[in-house]
This record gives structure tokens, C-alpha cells and sequence, in this order.
């Protein structure tokens, strides 16, 4: 009962509000699966932690950027989630949306969690992708290169007022193409 209450413990104790069995068993120190996946079979029964999707567990609330850079690893937040918040997008979306290895859309507890792929040369140095709190997140400039590059120019941003062209030419040579470049410097009115 004592690594039951351990587990609980590290769960509540912890700033992260998203885990799964891996990531718990790094936290615990625990080697034994079997036993930490009975623990937080117990505690889901008992209601102290939640278990919203096969393999992950959570506190009462979560943040729900965590959840989606967990569902798929790697994984950070981009495109059309962050462009809204930044006021470059105006049509509001609640769907998650993500660059990461695979294509695909999940739902959990109602709500959409968008993944699209990019190139995986793309993710090395990770140049525009900052760390806030326990979630990969985009910088406008990133999520703004992502979308221009995953849509191949056929998208429509409301406002580029907020985004700094100074980073969004320091993010250009990562992309490693022309035609992006062109259309970049074309949207931004760049030389």
C-alpha cells in the first residue's frame, strides 16, 4: 500500500497534470509495471486521479496543451491554436492543433487534438519552440512558418501585426526551401 500512496503522492505533488504509466515509473522510481498500473487502477476507481484515455492518467483538471503533447510524442503545439491566440487568426477553433510525426485527430473528453506532420529535419535545434510550463508551444513566428508550410500558401491569416518579422527571417533558412521563402517574403512584404 505504501508505493499506492507514493504514487498518489508524486501525481498530486507534481506541477504536471497529464502522465502515463513511463513517465510515472521515471518520477516513482518504481520498477515494477504491473504493480503501478494496479496503484493507478485504484486510485482511478477511487476517483483521486482520472484515466480520460487508454495509458494516460490525469489529475481532476488538466491542462489540456499537455494532454495533446502527450498523446503523440513528439509533439508541440502550433499552427491554428496558437495563431488564434495571437490574434493573427481570427475564426476561433477549440480543436488543439499540433505538428508532430503523424497525421491523425484523437479526441479526449469531448475535445479535438489536431496533429499534422512536418518534415522530421524540421525538429532539429527546435529553433521557435519554447518550453512553457510542461508543454511544447510554438512561438506565433513558428506557428505562423508551420502553417505557411503545411498548407503549401493556400491560407489566410487576418492580421500579421503581431507577428516580429525579425524572427520570422531568422526561421527561414530552417525550412530549407524557396518556395517557402518566396511566399513568406510575398506575405510579409519582405525583401
Amino acid at each position: 500500500m505504501s508505493s499506492q500512496k507514493n504514487v498518489l503522492e508524486v501525481i498530486l505533488n507534481s506541477t504536471r497534470t497529464v502522465f502515463n504509466v513511463q513517465s510515472l515509473r521515471m518520477m516513482t522510481g518504481s520498477e515494477d509495471s504491473q504493480r503501478l498500473t494496479k496503484s493507478l487502477h485504484y486510485y482511478v476507481k477511487e476517483g483521486k486521479i482520472r484515466n480520460p484515455r487508454r495509458g494516460i492518467y490525469t489529475k481532476a483538471t488538466y491542462d489540456e496543451r499537455e494532454m495533446a503533447c502527450s498523446l503523440l510524442r513528439p509533439a508541440y503545439v502550433s499552427l491554428e491554436y496558437v495563431l488564434q491566440r495571437a490574434g493573427v487568426v481570427f475564426q476561433y477553433d477549440d480543436t488543439i492543433t499540433c505538428v508532430s510525426y503523424q497525421n491523425r485527430t484523437v479526441e479526449v473528453d469531448g475535445r479535438s487534438y489536431q496533429f499534422r506532420t512536418i518534415n522530421p529535419e524540421l525538429w532539429i535545434g527546435m529553433e521557435g519552440i519554447e518550453q512553457q510550463d510542461n508543454v511544447m508551444v510554438a512561438t506565433t513566428e513558428r506557428a505562423f512558418m508551420d502553417m505557411v508550410y503545411l498548407s503549401a500558401g493556400n491560407c489566410y491569416f487576418d492580421n500579421l501585426a503581431p507577428l516580429n518579422k525579425t524572427k520570422v527571417r531568422q526561421l527561414l533558412p530552417l525550412y530549407q526551401s524557396k518556395v517557402l521563402t518566396s511566399r513568406v517574403k510575398e506575405l510579409l512584404n519582405l525583401k
